[in-house]
């Protein structure tokens, strides 16, 4: 595999990507990110250059340094070639299966190529299925930010909630990547009363929405739009495609971002995590049916 690291060949990639939305969502968005400040920490790897038949992003190993911390080491795949990616699953550089990881992606051939090796290795698959959305263009609010709100970044302090709102979280790995995400990547929120969040959005390492929650008290008020229309705009003013992933059955998250201007996408938006199947430690299951899954937007 090849690290690509020259801002020539990532972008030179990035317009390979575009030519094949929205099957590339995840990668693309991933790619634009580490092109961009890399402030996740990822790195860009293929098979070959410039023909490339498959593209892998991950998690730096240096940064890579809980080996249950399946929240932080992501990795993303597209690829052109079935068997070039069947292939790369052995090379321990691109995929390191001693530690726990999610996969994202939009083909069918990365979720079976994928539990098949886990089941080789005799590790655990935790599949989830969303449906992906993009938006043409920044998102458009029904309403405007009411009496008594405030709309801001989400700050460092307000983790505890967000954490403790998450379906997968509530536990020290999880408060650490949302920590993580909130420090280094946009965000948005509308403040209520004593400066607390009741509605929030972040990004991702794959450049997409993701964390979208409301309050329960605050729900129906169209307040969602709000964080992801200032998400939006930003999103926008640098180039990334404007996508999120939500349950086909989350029937209020998808009439919330439908509302606002978001399309459903052809394909499933995968999120695969491999964990071991006895021992995994803390936080080794990434949450029961019905959850959002990291990449998911809105509430459950």
């Amino acid at each position: 595999m090849l690290i690509l690291k020259c801002p020539g060949q990532l972008q030179r990639l990035e317009e390979a990507l575009r030519r094949s939305l929205p099957t590339s969502l995840p990668v693309l968005g991933t790619v634009m990110t580490v092109a961009r400040g890399n402030p996740a920490g990822h790195e860009v790897l293929v098979d070959s250059w410039p023909h490339f038949g498959v593209v892998l992003t991950h998690l730096r190993p240096e940064e890579n340094r809980d080996a249950g911390d399946f929240y932080a080491n992501q990795l993303t795949v597209y690829y052109r070639d079935e068997g070039a990616w069947r292939g790369l699953l052995g090379d321990t550089q691109a995929v390191d299966w001693t530690r726990a990881f999610q996969m994202e992606g939009m083909q069918d051939g990365m979720y079976e190529a994928v539990r098949q090796a886990a089941d080789a290795k005799g590790l655990r698959v935790e599949t989830y299925r969303y449906q992906a959305l993009l938006s043409p263009r920044p998102p458009r609010p029904r309403v405007q930010v009411p009496p008594g709100l405030r709309l801001a970044p989400v700050s460092p302090s307000h983790v505890p909630l967000l954490n403790a709102t998450w379906s997968f979280g509530g536990n020290a790995r999880s408060r650490r990547f949302l920590l993580g995400l909130v420090r280094a990547l946009p965000s948005a929120c509308l403040l209520g009363p004593r400066s607390r969040p009741v509605s929030w959005s972040l990004v991702d390492p794959l450049g997409c929405l993701s964390h979208g929650y409301t309050l329960p008290a605050w729900r129906g008020q169209g307040l969602s739009g709000v964080t992801l229309g200032a998400l939006g705009r930003q999103l926008h003013a640098r180039g990334f495609p404007i996508y999120l992933g939500v349950l086909p059955q989350n029937t209020p998250s998808q009439r919330s971002v439908r509302a606002v201007g978001f399309v459903p996408q052809p394909g499933t938006f995968y999120t695969l995590v491999v964990t071991p199947r006895v021992g995994a430690g803390e936080g080794g299951g990434y949450g029961g049916a019905g959850g959002h899954g990291h990449q998911g937007w809105g509430t459950p």
